[in-house]
């Protein structure tokens, strides 16, 4: 009822939004809405000869389309996000690779700070691979930034000319992981925590029974750490013809490199303005110094541009699923950003059933969550490869639930880069006896039966309930051990060793056979129509289904008008590390909030582990 009203109250206020903006628009308004809408749709934007396509850095990139809910709580609120999909990334740079038209790539840097970008390094070795494609076809790629994040360089990396600000800076220090602990904080508030759980590496608890790393996650940190910063650093020397040793000096021997240092180090071509960069990307597109800027179209425009006669938009009957699980994986229905169990069981029971999907690539990019959600999913997973191929591509972390749900596909592609594993199972038990005793708050109980109230929050678990739940962590644990061993065609006592709750990266999970082959999304698509022998007879089909195009006209309308009142939802008057703190801490609550396994037991990888 409550889900219903919500709904119910937003489509109201969206009909009596809608009416009031097109009232406003008047007859003419709206006609000539729609045909521009119209023409858009058909023809897209123009492109000039020896344009520059441009590349902001600070867009946000996400695996899947943005719900129609989401856009229009955006469009309400004014908050609308600059974002795009990777999917449409790589498409849009493929459209660019094969486009006479398209002379260039500026990468813009100057809108990020140090480490802001909110993709994961997988997800940026994709596009990467992208841009190099695009360079190899002769596109000249010039990057310019003013404080360069490891992030950022390291997609910059790839291009012919890396320009950075005169007194702008590099950040080249290695990567670091630092979590919140909130044990004193529950414990000096009166939260009780109660834990049952299986594996030596599950850190996802820790957060809440202890005040540093336990050694055992601080070994498998370290190690996933030090493999993220090989590739780094493999992947970027590759680039400027730098050892990757000497990129190690470098990161011990200093915080950061100022702009003079970074050019001298070979990090950077040249040091200049950004004037400076126009004027060269003028020369690219054969622009008179008169103009006041170079020939140009953004990446969000450039994607709106028919790919067909480029051979990139296919028009065919057979169809690909592209399944994006992204998010927390949450029992029922689940919210905006989570996948939830009965929502995601349901899409693939609709293309299990529909004839013209051949394939399925379901792209996980989600740290896990409930267990009895993850093998909701799993179950239709299995039911769909006995009918059509389905094979998983793991984006920047796809681990606990989010492997759960890859186990029984046909195959397994990750980045080296991509976070995976974390195969183990925990209980997390809150209860508040203490925080409302110190406020004169307390309980009383009647039961018929010695575990009738062993669900309240009130009390601590007993040792008889505490051993119920272990049972249980225990039996799902071994049901996930089981899952692996056979999806993967791994011995038993491999996986358990294997197992444990420890996280791996993608090349150390190649090795262990946890995946199979290092790739991105669009090397799973290629297998999957392979192995559908489908040969260039097909299209995408993305699920689950993003908002509709009135959707984002409205959207589009709301941040108009937000920029014209001056409304910046996204400023803060908090310093940069504080804010970051705050976000981290505010992660650390929304995953609380998402726990709704109905037996309290989950399958999720080390709490928000966030590598900068």
């Amino acid at each position: 009822m409550r889900n219903f009203l919500k709904q119910t109250f937003a489509s109201v206020i969206g009909s009596l939004l809608g009416l009031t903006i097109f009232c406003g628009l008047g007859t003419a308004g709206l006609l000539m809405l729609i045909v521009a809408a119209t023409s858009s749709k058909d023809v897209g934007p123009q492109v000039k000869d020896k344009s520059v396509l441009v590349f902001d850095l600070a867009i946000n990139i996400t695996d899947s389309e943005p719900s129609s809910n989401e856009v229009f709580q955006e469009a309400l609120t004014g908050n609308v996000k600059e974002r795009m999909t990777l999917r449409s990334i790589i498409d849009t740079l493929q459209k660019a690779e094969r486009d006479r038209r398209i002379v260039g790539i500026y990468l813009d840097a100057t809108n990020v700070s140090q480490g802001s970008s909110v993709a994961g390094f997988a997800t940026l070795k994709e596009i990467r691979a992208a841009l190099a494609k695009c360079r190899a076809a002769g596109k000249k790629i010039i990057a310019y930034g003013v404080e360069w994040g490891e992030k950022e360089y390291y997609l910059s990396s790839v291009a012919d000319t890396v320009v950075v600000n005169p007194l702008g800076g590099m950040e080249v220090n290695g990567f670091a992981s630092q979590p919140m602990f909130l044990t004193g904080a529950l414990e000096k508030y009166g939260v009780g925590v109660q834990v049952v759980r299986v594996g030596k590496f599950k850190g996802a608890v820790e957060p809440y029974i202890l005040d540093k790393l336990s050694p055992e996650n601080r070994q498998q940190t370290q190690k996933l750490l030090d493999d993220i910063w090989q590739e780094w650093r493999l992947t970027v020397g590759g680039s400027r013809k730098i050892d990757p040793q000497k990129l190690q000096t470098i990161a011990d021997s200093q915080t950061a490199l100022e702009a003079a240092q970074a050019k001298q180090q070979g990090l950077v071509d040249r040091v200049g303005y950004y004037d400076e960069v126009v004027n060269d990307l003028k020369k690219l597109s054969s622009v008179t110094d008169k103009e006041k800027s170079f020939q140009q179209i953004n990446i969000q425009d450039y994607a709106q541009v028919p790919g067909k006669s480029l051979g990139i938009e296919r028009e065919s009957k057979n169809q690909i699923a592209l399944v994006y699980a992204e998010g927390e994986i949450v029992d029922g229905a689940g919210e905006d950003g989570q996948v939830g169990g009965d929502r995601f069981a349901k899409i693939f029971r609709k293309i299990r059933q529909d004839a013209d999907v051949k394939a399925v690539v379901l792209r996980i990019n989600s740290p896990g969550g409930s267990a009895i959600a993850s093998e909701i999913i799993q179950r239709e997973i299995r039911l769909t490869r006995e009918i059509k191929p389905v094979v998983v591509s793991m984006g920047d972390v796809a681990a606990s639930g989010g492997y759960w749900i890859a186990t029984d596909s046909n195959r397994i592609f990750a980045e080296p880069n991509t976070i995976t594993g974390s195969i183990g199972v925990f209980g997390l038990l809150l209860n508040f006896q203490k925080i409302a005793n110190n406020n004169g708050i307390t309980w009383d109980s009647v039961k018929t039966g010695k575990y009738a109230d062993s669900q309240t929050s009130s009390r601590p678990k007993s040792p008889e309930e505490l051993e119920v739940y272990q049972r249980s962590v225990n039996r799902i644990y071994n049901l996930f051990l089981n899952k692996v061993a056979q999806g993967r065609k791994l011995p038993q006592t491999k996986v358990a060793e294997i197992a444990q709750g420890r996280v791996w990266s993608g090349t150390a999970a190649k090795e262990i056979g946890l995946v199979d082959e290092i790739g991105g999304v669009d090397a799973a698509i290629s297998y999957a129509a392979n192995q559908a022998k489908l040969g260039n007879n097909w299209k995408i089909q993305e699920f689950p289904k993003a908002g509709t195009f009135e959707e984002r006209l409205f959207g589009k309308a709301a941040e108009e008008v937000g920029t014209a009142l001056n409304i910046d939802p996204r400023k803060n008057n908090l310093p940069e590390p504080l804010f970051s703190e705050l976000q981290k801490l505010q992660k650390e609550i929304a995953t609380i909030k998402s726990f709704n396994d109905p037996q309290g037991v989950y399958a999720r990888m080390n709490f928000n582990l966030d590598v900068k």
